[in-house]
């Protein structure tokens, strides 16, 4: 199935999601904000989607890189078009990132689900058909109650599992928040949640990634205190020796990388260093759905869980594909957002959960979005 044609269309929608200067997200007011959906198309007309930023896939990269790759090639060939993407980004002087490439091959496999009419997660290996979700909160903030004191956390996870969700992982306050990073204050509102939900939910932390050693191991040692399932990113994950030394002094397992770069083979390094003790990656931080699934084997291989980062239909797909994830990520949530509203361009979510704290696969052809395209026709605001 030959591929004739790359597209996106860059359009508008409504959210209430701001941005803090530090890149973490906050509710705000309605704004609008830009989308783009990148859209591949074979000479037999079906076609495969991905919707990311904008500038993820902006005119040079799909011009310079993405359709001298693509076009005249057979959309089955993933991993012959991934190699050969991936090989280009050292020359692209850092401009054809993993997140970038990750999209292209996103929508390679939803063009493959939709032109074979199965779900993507059967086409992967189909291990399960519905999996627990944990809500994972928004980083900490200043909002008279949201997320500003520990009470707050504690009250919102009470209504966490009053929605029924089986587990929370909490972010904390990060900068540009006026009193962050705290150590003691990360403490009590972990201390808090445990207080407000009792010992039998899991609950997580995902640290501010800029503490040194001993904030960390000081935070480790006290949410080991209170039964957390996990500790995930205190420190710049570069240096894998840190976290190496955090596993080997905490009895809590430590959950790594996150954000680190390198796709499959840094995370190969963390396993060889034995810097984690339950592998981290997710669709788009290691370049797309086939490197995600070979850093799920690859953890398999040395008896490791892999817990997949982040919500959303491709990272979805791939925790209904394999054996050794616990969880989906279900997120970012927040006393002032439902996450369950519908975004403009789609006519329905890919991960509801249901009131036993369970998220169905979505049985669509394809990664399973029901995408609005009417509502993305009419507010176009660019093509390429």
């Amino acid at each position: 199935m030959k591929i004739i044609q790359v597209s996106v269309d860059v359009f508008s929608y409504p959210t209430r999601r701001s941005v803090d200067s530090a890149g973490h997200s906050h509710p705000g007011a309605e704004s609008r904000a830009n989308m783009g959906l990148l859209r591949i198309v074979t000479e037999d007309g079906n076609e495969g989607y991905a919707f990311g930023l904008p500038e993820l896939m902006r005119p040079h990269l799909m011009d310079a890189f993405v359709r001298k790759v693509l076009v005249g090639q057979n959309a089955f060939d993933r991993e012959r078009i991934w190699q050969a993407l991936a090989h280009w980004q050292r020359g692209s002087a850092g401009q054809l990132t993993d997140r970038s490439l990750s999209l292209v091959e996103q929508a390679l496999w939803d063009w493959a689900g939709r032109k074979l009419r199965m779900p993507v997660y059967k086409l992967l290996g189909g291990y399960r058909d519905k999996v627990r979700a944990y809500g994972s909160t928004m980083c900490g903030d200043e909002l008279a109650g949201g997320l500003a004191t520990p009470e707050d956390y504690g009250r919102f996870a009470e209504k966490l599992v009053a929605r029924g969700y089986k587990g929370i992982k909490l972010h904390t306050w990060m900068p540009p928040v006026s009193f962050a990073p705290d150590p003691k204050m990360d403490v009590k509102a972990c201390a808090a949640v445990r207080e407000a939900v009792g010992p039998d939910i899991a609950l997580m932390l995902d640290g501010y990634h800029w503490y040194n050693r001993s904030d960390a191991l000081y935070i480790g040692q006290q949410i080991q205190k209170l039964g957390f399932a996990w500790f995930e990113e205190p420190m710049m994950e570069e240096s894998a020796e840190s976290y190496a030394w955090l596993a080997e002094n905490l009895t809590i397992p430590v959950l790594g990388p996150e954000s680190l770069g390198g796709k499959y083979h840094s995370r190969a390094a963390w396993v060889g260093s034995r810097s984690c003790d339950i592998l981290r990656a997710g669709v788009a931080g290691v370049g797309g759905i086939t490197p995600c699934m070979k850093v799920a084997h690859l953890a398999e291989s040395f008896g490791l869980d892999c817990e997949v980062h982040g919500n959303g239909a491709a990272n979805l797909a791939v925790v209904g594909a394999i054996r050794n994830c616990s969880w989906y990520e279900r997120g970012l949530l927040h006393p002032f957002l439902e996450y369950d509203d519908v975004p403009a361009y789609l006519n329905s979510i890919a991960d509801p959960m249901d009131a036993d704290g369970y998220v169905h696969l979505p049985q669509r052809p394809g990664l399973g979005e029901d995408i609005n395209f009417d509502y993305i026709e009419a507010h176009t605001l660019s093509r390429h």
